[in-house]
């Protein structure tokens, strides 16, 4: 049955309570670690981003003043050194690995022979480049 016109109109005017966002091409801006970023839908609770670092890259070692964030790697290989309260680790990453990442944690990311890829969310919504300091980390940047 089709939409009443009244109903067609309201939904024309009106903004949709739903976000839909395709993978951009190019990066929106590079992330304070160095990754390319490109910025995926978000809401008041939390922001989705793509990360991508090159062949054989290592990023900045950071840490996040307030946010938290959830990875889960799509696409390449890499390892990632977190460290916190005294505990680190290093684990291998491959496509269906997820890990989070708590506020207040050093980490660290390197990509293997193929570019690394991840899907992450940051909640609360990424406030902005200050949001991260640079911490010493466990493997030497180029450059």
């Amino acid at each position: 049955m089709p939409l009443h016109p009244a109903v067609l109109r309201w939904r024309h005017l009106h903004v949709s309570p739903f976000q839909t966002k395709a993978l951009p091409d190019l990066p929106d801006v590079t992330a304070p670690d160095g990754s390319d970023v490109r910025l995926l839908v978000s809401s008041g609770s939390g922001s989705m981003a793509h990360f991508s670092l090159a062949p054989g890259a290592i990023s900045t070692a950071v840490c996040h003043r307030t946010v938290e964030e959830l990875w889960f790697v799509t696409a390449g290989d890499g390892q990632m050194w977190r460290s916190a309260e005294g505990v680190e680790d290093i684990i291998d990453l491959a496509p269906g690995i997820s890990l989070s990442i708590p506020v207040g944690t050093s980490f660290q990311f390197r990509a293997g022979r193929t570019p690394l890829e991840a899907v992450a969310v940051t909640m609360p919504p990424w406030p902005g480049m200050d949001e991260a300091y640079v911490v010493d980390g466990l493997w030497t940047t180029q450059g």
